[in-house]
């Protein structure tokens, strides 16, 4: 197949970009955006070879980057793979993802890093870039790193799937002072959690209820590591990203009275932290098992709060598929984690439905924010001479989440049974369409530039 499409004209659609929603129409020409009318489209081009899609009603966001994904690649492929889950990610609106490197070998020497995106050339129907993992151990491999390619840095200040934790206390002075570029840190206190997990089967054995599990994995673990990382980071002037916040308190660390541009220290927040709450343990189980855990409506509440206000920056997912069968397991023995690339950006434009956040700034937060906030070149924005990464939206479609519109490898969702008001439509990745309700094969995304 051609590298590019044909030239295409996206018209009579309502634009929601940098703040504003306004109808236009987006030309696509050689992958890129080749320009936005804002008022008439003129006659020759109607007359001339484009492909027309006349999406009235509709509207046309930026496709969404998600920060942190993990596509179990390699080494859990039965889980998910690069393959798998990238067509997941175009039918959700994904259009440009960063891979950790907890994989099984882990993504920890530039031997491990090249591979990964070797099969990403291959097998992405996304965009891609990969974190080079911190061990205790490895700094001469990090600081090999090809920085204008690769994402960040990513360390585990808590354990998790994978392995990972830095718990040498040197290493960790060593990893914030020398890391030359973003730091994208998993915080959880492991002492506190080791305490609270054997407090907890102590009193309930192997039969405890997964609903202890913000009770083991605590906001005491969470703020004290959270506290811990930005400490270091002022020390060393660190260019910190702290992952998947779970905790209102968590947020008094951050500011917004800087522009995203201009911080230093950033932070990201889930979406299963915005949309679930300790409530929902009894229905739903191990099946939203996460670490860090899943809290309070109150802590819920907060991190909406402090997204809205600028605090917090940018939503992900921390997509991160288990088979369904691990995850039948009980407490102790269920692995954390799950699937969400497909359904991040419906949820959040449910949220959006709901009032309780604008369609604009669901597209600064999944969009525009990770692009500024890892300095991604010409993507995140429908702007001219940008790549062509776009999502056509229907805001007044209601579906229901089921397995057969389920494209994960592990074929489960934890929305299952969930009806959403806006569905995806089209998916273009360097303008081409790779999704319209289907996957086009034969088509693969590029490498994200720094």
């Amino acid at each position: 197949m051609e590298e590019f499409a044909p030239s295409q004209l996206i018209k009579n659609v309502v634009i929601v970009n940098e703040g504003v929603a306004k109808k236009g129409a987006v030309l696509i020409r050689d992958g890129k955006i080749a320009d936005i009318f804002e008022a008439g489209i003129p006659e020759e081009l109607l007359k001339g070879n484009v492909d027309q899609y006349d999406a009235e009603g509709h509207y046309l966001l930026p496709g969404v980057i998600d920060d942190q994904v993990h596509f179990r690649e390699p080494g859990w492929s039965s889980k998910g793979d690069i393959f798998s889950e990238s067509r997941a990610a175009v039918a959700g609106g994904v259009t440009s993802f960063m891979d950790m490197p907890n994989t099984f070998p882990q993504t920890i020497t530039q031997e491990a890093l090249s591979a990964k995106f070797e099969r990403a050339r291959e097998a992405s129907i996304a965009n891609y870039s990969f974190y080079i993992g911190a061990t205790n151990d490895n700094m001469d491999e990090v600081l090999k790193t090809d920085f204008s390619k690769v994402c960040g840095v990513k360390m585990f200040m808590g354990a998790s799937t994978g392995n990972m934790l830095v718990d040498n206390p040197e290493s960790l002075e060593t990893i914030f002072r020398q890391t030359p570029a973003l730091l994208a840190v998993h915080c959880e206190k492991e002492d506190v959690i080791r305490k609270n997990t054997a407090l907890f089967k102590e009193r309930y054995g192997e039969d405890m209820p997964v609903s202890y599990h913000p009770l083991v994995r605590s906001e005491e673990a969470c703020y004290a590591s959270s506290l811990q990382a930005v400490e270091l980071a002022k020390k060393y002037d660190t260019r910190l990203h702290i992952l998947h916040l779970s905790t209102a308190r968590e947020t008094s660390l951050f500011s917004n009275e800087l522009p995203l541009a201009e911080k230093r220290i950033t932070a990201e927040v889930c979406v299963h932290h915005l949309w679930f709450s300790d409530a929902d343990y009894e229905r739903y189980g191990t099946a939203i098992k996460w670490n860090p855990a899943i809290k309070t409506a109150a802590d819920r509440d907060g991190l909406l709060k402090a997204l809205l206000d600028g605090t917090i920056d940018v939503v992900a997912t921390d997509h991160a598929p288990h088979t369904w069968d691990e995850k039948q397991r009980g407490y102790f023995q269920a692995p954390s984690g799950g699937p969400l690339i497909q359904h991040s950006l419906t949820v959040m434009l449910e949220m959006a439905y709901q009032k309780r956040i604008t369609m604009e700034q669901v597209v600064e937060k999944m969009c525009h924010c990770p692009a500024i906030l890892f300095g991604i070149k010409q993507r995140g924005f429908i702007r001219k001479g940008y790549w062509a990464d776009l999502v056509l939206v229907d805001a007044n479609n209601p579906w229901t989440v089921a397995p057969e519109n389920i494209l994960y490898k592990c074929k489960w969702s934890p929305f299952n049974g969930q009806t959403f008001h806006t569905s995806v439509l089209k998916t273009w990745v360097n303008g081409n369409l790779v999704y319209d309700g289907k996957i086009r094969e034969g088509i693969c995304g590029k490498a994200l530039e720094f």
